[in-house]
């Protein structure tokens, strides 16, 4: 049975701001999101993904003027050419994508914003101090770096810009107190546990009423009640994971059945440099509009090249085709959640992708089911031999569901991924220690032999399903090659919880050889 429950299991990636192509940060954040809902499919759960883009504000509408270009024409042409096609390479599964330019939005923050006035949440002010229109934030003198009597923004190392407008305030201060509340009740609700300690001394350190509004430029969001101001670009933007699914609809509505179905969001995956606005002003929005906040808002680490941060402005960013061009797809979904403990920055080199590739890959996981397909077809004709069990590589794979499901599910995307691979490891150890290729030697060994066969069959099967999150386009040929379809349905609709249930593939299947899962590398030069 499946554990469908009438709420959905709802992850978001930040929306990415469109004022260039992607990178592989970005890759990294969309891949993770997509491994752990295509998990979460496969354990039976109805499932809703969204990614989406960020396409208000001054930084985009000063790069569309750099290139000479109206701002919405920019995103277009961005999102088109550039963000779409690179989730569609990357395989990523999302079920919305959503663009902060889209009526749905504009309308449904409109609304919501009205609402908050209403309710006195907003009142009039004037803003006068430092701006960073990099990362389109209101700073503090406090955050600010000093070079050469300049002030510099400490993540983009830029200059900030002295802003002195009259806007519209959120009364984010009210909020202190019962977020501070929150994270106590439920540690689980920010994570990993560091940036759940950098949320809580910030706000210990106390919180200042928010700027929403910016009256100098017009590409945004108009204030519904003072359209000559336009929505700050944050407070625009962090509603689209709630905007996507209906906030504001009425609830006997299509887009209010949606929110009911799937708010609020289980995860939202963000990178930790927008940790604060996604811990502190997100959910202080929603409790001021009397809504669910967040299940948890997990800050996973930088990739790091270098040393640094990658980032375009650095010209540290790496396009995700320069990796998959040389490794494909799958090695690219597999390596930075296998090489990097989510949550912590990491860093990426060629040379460790490249050394994984070839001894993970290549020799433990594609070798293993080449030898196979080989065996089979010169040792039974190409047809799978009786059902046969092995108590040792049973108990294994038994210990490996539930390690992994254990792991994937906590968003530990390397010891869900080792206790696979551990797995897989123990397989080829079987293999080597039974030598199928000497027992075939001596008519006498038959039946040991199509034992041993059928087990690494077996074993085959589950590890096509337990990697099929991470590597579909990869598993789906393996599954095909056990002649998997046939006997047991596609591959997307096995179900994690019956992975271990030994023997599921039929004597009398066909095993056929597929091209190399992991072909070797060429040289890089």
């Amino acid at each position: 049975m499946s554990n469908v429950s009438d709420k959905s299991f709802y992850l978001t990636t930040p929306i990415y701001y469109v004022n260039d192509a992607p990178h592989i940060g970005h890759a990294y954040t969309t891949v993770a999101g997509d491994v752990l809902t295509r998990w979460h499919r496969q354990r039976g759960e109805s499932v809703w993904f969204l990614t989406g883009t960020d396409e208000h504000g001054q930084k985009v509408m000063r790069t569309a003027e750099q290139n000479n270009t109206a701002p919405q024409a920019w995103v277009d042409r961005l999102v088109a050419d550039a963000w779409k096609p690179n989730w569609e390479a990357l395989n990523i599964a999302n079920d919305d994508f959503i663009r902060t330019t889209e009526k749905r939005h504009t309308e449904r923050v409109q609304k919501f914003l009205q609402g908050l006035k209403d309710s006195g949440h907003i009142y009039s002010g004037k803003y006068e101090g430092p701006y960073c229109v990099g990362f389109e934030e209101f700073k503090l003198p406090g955050d600010l770096i000093d070079s050469n009597g300049e002030k510099l923004c400490p993540i983009h190392s830029k200059p900030v810009e002295l802003v002195n407008e009259e806007n519209w305030f959120f009364k984010l201060s009210d909020f202190t107190q019962p977020l501070l509340d929150h994270y106590k009740k439920n540690p689980d609700a920010c994570q990993p546990e560091s940036a759940r300690n950098e949320v809580v001394s910030f706000l210990e350190g106390g919180v200042s009423d928010l700027s929403i509004s910016r009256s100098t430029f017009d590409w945004g969001i108009p204030v519904p009640w003072d359209t000559k101001q336009v929505v700050y670009v944050w407070f625009d933007a962090l509603l689209n994971y709630a905007t996507a699914v209906g906030l504001t609809d009425e609830p006997d509505s299509d887009g209010g059945k949606k929110f009911a179905q799937t708010w609020p969001a289980d995860v939202h995956l963000v990178g930790k440099d927008i940790l604060r606005f996604h811990a502190v002003i997100w959910p202080a929005m929603l409790m001021a509009a009397g809504l669910a906040v967040p299940k948890k808002v997990f800050a996973h680490g930088w990739l790091l090249v270098g040393g640094e941060k990658m980032s375009k402005s650095k010209l540290t960013g790496i396009a995700p085709s320069d990796i998959t061009n040389h490794f494909g797809v799958d090695a690219f979904r597999y390596y930075f959640l296998r090489a990097i403990p989510f949550g912590s920055d990491g860093s990426f080199s060629w040379e460790d992708m490249s050394a994984r590739y070839t001894s993970e890959l290549a020799n433990d996981f594609g070798n293993l089911a080449s030898r196979l397909a080989a065996m089979i077809e010169k040792y039974c004709d190409g047809t799978l031999p009786q059902v046969a069990h092995d108590k040792t590589l049973e108990e294994a794979l038994s210990q490996t569901v539930s390690k992994a499901d254990q792991a994937m599910c906590a968003l530990d995307f390397q010891g869900g991924i080792n206790a696979i691979m551990d797995f897989c490891k123990r397989v080829n150890g079987y293999v080597t220690e039974k030598e199928p290729w000497i027992l075939a030697k001596d008519p006498a060994n038959k039946v040991v032999l199509e034992e041993v066969l059928y087990n690494t069959a077996e074993s085959l099967r589950a590890l096509a399903v337990l990697l099929n999150s991470v590597m579909p386009t990869t598993c789906e040929i393996l599954w095909q090659s056990l002649g998997a379809p046939d006997a047991l349905g596609s591959l997307s609709s096995q179900k994690i919880s019956s992975v271990a249930t030994w023997g599921q593939l039929p004597a009398g299947a066909r095993v056929t050889k597929t091209p190399v899962l992991f072909p070797r590398l060429e040289s890089a030069e």
